[in-house]
C-alpha cells in the first residue's frame, strides 16, 4: 500500500532552470535552424534571456521565418514552454495542439499539452494527452512520468502517482523534483 505523508496544495509551475517541486516539467524541441526560432529553443530549454520577451520572439520566428514542418512544430511548442512558465495554460494549450496538427506524432507536443492539461486541473484529459505522448518516444521521458504523476495526485491516484515518480527518478536519478515528491509517500507491505 501506498500512503502519502502529506498533500500537496496544488498545482504549481516550475519549468526550464527553475523548478518548483510538484510543478509540471515541460520538454522542449531542439531547433537549429531559423535565428528567431533556434532563440526560442535555448529560452525555452536553457531559460536563455534576451533584450526581447522570449515569447515574442517564438512569435517572431512562427509568422516571419520559412521554417521547414519539425522545426515550425518546435516552435509553437517551444513557444508553449514558455506560455507554461508564466502560467498562461490555455496560450500553451493552443500551441501544443498547433504542433500536434503540424507533427501529429511529435511525443513533446502530447507530454507538454498533457502538463499544460493538468495545469488547468483537468488532470484525466492531461494523464490521457501523457501516456499518448509517452507512447511516442518523447526525448525527456522522465518528465512526462512526473507531470503524469502531478496528474494521478489530481485524480486521488495515489499508488499510480507514486510509481511514476520512482520511474520519472530511475529514468534520471540526479533530477531532484522526483526525489522530492518521493519523501511525502510512505511505502508499507500489504497486510
Amino acid at each position: 500500500m501506498v500512503k502519502m505523508s502529506s498533500r500537496i496544495a496544488g498545482v504549481a509551475l516550475g519549468l526550464g532552470l527553475g523548478w518548483f517541486i510538484s510543478g509540471p516539467a515541460a520538454a522542449s524541441v531542439t531547433v537549429l535552424g531559423a535565428n528567431f526560432a533556434h532563440q526560442c529553443y535555448l529560452a525555452a530549454k536553457f531559460g536563455e534571456k534576451y533584450a526581447d520577451d522570449p515569447v515574442d520572439i517564438c512569435t517572431r520566428s512562427i509568422e516571419n521565418e520559412s521554417l521547414q514542418r519539425h522545426d515550425l512544430a518546435g516552435t509553437f511548442v517551444n513557444r508553449g514552454v514558455l506560455y507554461m512558465q508564466q502560467g498562461a495554460f490555455k496560450a500553451a494549450e493552443k500551441d501544443f495542439r498547433q504542433a500536434q496538427t503540424l507533427m501529429p506524432n511529435l511525443g513533446e507536443a502530447s507530454v507538454n499539452l498533457g502538463g499544460a492539461l493538468i495545469g488547468e486541473r483537468r488532470y484525466k484529459e492531461g494523464v490521457d494527452e501523457i501516456t499518448r505522448g509517452l507512447t511516442l518516444n518523447p526525448e525527456e521521458p522522465e518528465k512526462a512520468f512526473y507531470n503524469r504523476a502531478l496528474g494521478f495526485e489530481g485524480l486521488d491516484d495515489m499508488k499510480s502517482a507514486y510509481f511514476d515518480y520512482l520511474h520519472a527518478q530511475q529514468i534520471k536519478p540526479d533530477w531532484a523534483p522526483p526525489k522530492a515528491e518521493l519523501s511525502r509517500f510512505t511505502v508499507k507491505p500489504k497486510e
